[in-house]
């Protein structure tokens, strides 16, 4: 079960610490070994595993068996040995910070004032964010730098900070951080009406009383949307804009993928959730030499027992790797054609209502297994990659009495705010009312609620100009 719940790099992770920490547990293609020397130790081993330590009982001929082709030589994977082995390459270069330090050496400083500049390049956020406060930073100094200085002193070298690049690098609000970046554009009335705006009604313009700023700035409300067109093409994380930026690199590597072949869906999983595992030849060899020899002293025998717990652990862990596969394959078979409409027209208003008990009760499995199943594993199609859990919805009743998925409500309320005119954006009044019209009644709390999901602004913050 916990090998059910791994995402494939976990798991790739799992099986590297098993093969380091047993080592009749090889990983790799068998190609090298002889047919005709087939270890079987797929026949049942736990007989005497834990009946005494007496290694006399342990019958060395169930490990060495040329009889029978093990089950796990008969395993077919759902890949081949061409199939391409992507890589994520691994790029050099230098951090954020370091890039900002590297510039300060373009400015003229004196020693104490270079090391101020330094420490507060080191307070940078990787937004570009300087968010402590200068009195804080000037204690910070005297405790730890044994630097006493003024804030008016501070705010000079930040000053000079802040005509890094990035350009908005270092400031200490989004305020300040279009302001630094408005005045390094070329000068134009636009520029200069949006800096107005940002300096003198940062509030108004964050909320979007436009009717006020036309009135106030006396201008026209063409002259406020080209101002406005000059503060949306800034960017309020300057850290971010930065090509060596400290950020995480997170890749997405999705342990299923779905393609239409000839107006069929074929689900096949990614190779690195099958990977070779294969009982290493040294320790069958280590039997064969044990079977041999006719007097077994203490030492041979503790031997013997050693690789016989080995070998019980190897085939355990070769046989829980197979039941994740088959797991992990029947219940995305099973999502995959509970959901077929969806996979093949990538509509997210054909998603059907689906909970963990309904794809449970289809295979056979319990709900916490289906649980552990979709949790944390991605599944390529040909409309993107997806987390699983994302195609797991609950329902509600439409004026005709039809179950319909939640996501099939949120997509028709996401186009409905999408086609809607930006000079009068719909209230959730009024979106609860559209949406009664096509046929799903749901309260106006309902649509807030589905709304602010959709990490979408209430309207008068989705007006435009």
């Amino acid at each position: 079960m916990k090998l059910i719940q791994l995402p494939t790099l976990a798991l790739e992770q799992k099986i590297k610490e098993e093969i380091e920490s047993n080592p009749a547990l090889d990983e790799g293609s068998e190609a090298d070994q002889n047919e005709d020397d087939e270890f079987d130790y797929d026949q049942d081993l736990n007989e005497s595993s834990d009946e005494g330590n007496d290694v006399d009982d342990i019958n060395i001929d169930e490990y060495l068996s040329d009889d029978e082709v093990p089950d796990y030589r008969l395993q077919a994977n759902n890949y081949s040995k061409d199939d391409e082995d992507s890589k994520v390459p691994i790029t050099g270069g230098i951090s954020f910070h370091e890039y900002l330090i590297s510039q300060l050496a373009t400015f003229s400083f004196n020693d104490q004032d270079r090391q101020i500049a330094e420490y507060l390049v080191g307070n940078i956020d990787d937004d570009g964010y300087i968010r402590r406060e200068l009195r804080a930073i000037v204690d910070d100094l005297a405790f730890t730098q044994n630097i006493f200085v003024e804030e008016e002193e501070l705010e000079k070298v930040l000053a000079k900070v802040q005509k890094m690049d990035p350009a908005g690098v270092g400031a200490r609000n989004l305020k300040e951080c279009l302001s630094l970046q408005l005045a390094r554009n070329t000068p134009s009335y636009h520029v200069r009406l949006a800096s107005e705006i940002i300096e003198d009604y940062f509030v108004e313009f964050t909320k979007k009383h436009y009717d006020k700023l036309i009135v106030r700035l006396d201008i026209d409300e063409e002259d406020l949307k080209l101002a406005i067109e000059e503060i949306v093409r800034l960017n309020p994380k300057p850290g971010n804009s930065s090509s060596n930026s400290s950020g995480d690199l997170q890749v997405v590597i999705p342990d299923y993928t779905i393609t239409i072949n000839d107006g069929e869906l074929e689900l096949s999983l990614n190779s690195r959730n099958a990977p070779e595992l294969n009982v290493s030849r040294e320790y069958k060899d280590m039997l064969e030499t044990y079977k041999d020899t006719n007097k077994k002293n203490k030492a041979q025998k503790d031997a013997a027992l050693f690789v016989k717990q080995k070998l019980d652990s190897a085939k355990w862990f070769i046989e829980a790797i197979r039941q994740r596969q088959q797991t992990l394959m029947i219940t995305m078979s099973a999502i995959m054609e509970y959901q077929k409409e969806y996979f093949f027209t990538g509509d997210e208003r054909k998603l059907r209502p689906m909970i963990l008990k309904d794809i449970a009760d289809e295979i056979g499995m319990d709900i916490s297994t289906v649980s552990r199943v979709a949790s944390n594993k991605y599944v390529s199609t040909p409309y993107g990659t997806f987390l699983i859990k994302q195609f797991f919805s609950e329902s509600m009743k439409n004026e005709a009495g039809e179950d319909v998925s939640t996501r099939e409500i949120k997509k028709i309320l996401e186009d409905s705010i999408g086609e809607e005119d930006k000079h009068k954006p719909l209230t959730d009044d009024k979106l609860a009312a559209l949406l009664k019209e096509k046929g799903y009644p749901i309260a106006r709390r309902t649509v807030a609620k589905y709304r602010e999901q959709l990490d979408i602004p209430v309207a008068r913050l989705r007006k435009e100009l």
